[in-house]
């Protein structure tokens, strides 16, 4: 009786510990807050073309055609896009709406991932951080 008891702890602790969730894939501090959209780095150019490139979303390598890093702002998105850590992106207070004052295009049909959000796809655009209703 106490193998058998000590059997259903061991497989209720071991069911425990797989419901435990994932950690973070960005680290810390791993994203840059701008108090204003003036201040986004000089380097990144809204000129730039896509850098496309393979990354590992959930233990799988994929092909993206292309991978953001630094502001968010004065861009335009198509195809497949993934969203990297190493992000700027301008500060808010209450609501989470980064992207209401930036020009950020993105094409319908276009597939952003977002390592901030621990490689969740998204199919409609970031209407989360630009107040307004996916569409």
């Amino acid at each position: 009786m106490k193998y058998f008891l000590a059997l259903i702890y061991l497989s209720l602790l071991l069911f425990a510990s797989a419901c435990q969730p994932a950690a973070p894939i960005c680290p810390p501090d791993s994203i840059t807050y701008i108090s204003d959209s003036s201040q986004f780095s000089a380097s990144s150019s809204p000129d730039q073309s896509p850098l496309p490139g393979q990354v590992e979303i959930n233990g799988k390598s994929m092909s993206v055609d292309d991978v953001i890093h630094g502001p968010l702002c004065d861009s335009q998105w198509s195809g497949t896009i993934y969203v990297a850590c190493d992000l700027q992106i301008i500060e808010w207070q209450e609501d989470p709406t980064f992207l209401k004052e930036c020009s950020l295009s993105i094409e319908p049909g276009t597939v952003v991932y977002v390592a901030a959000h621990n490689d969740d796809p998204y199919y409609k655009g970031c209407s989360c951080h630009t107040g307004e209703d996916p569409q």
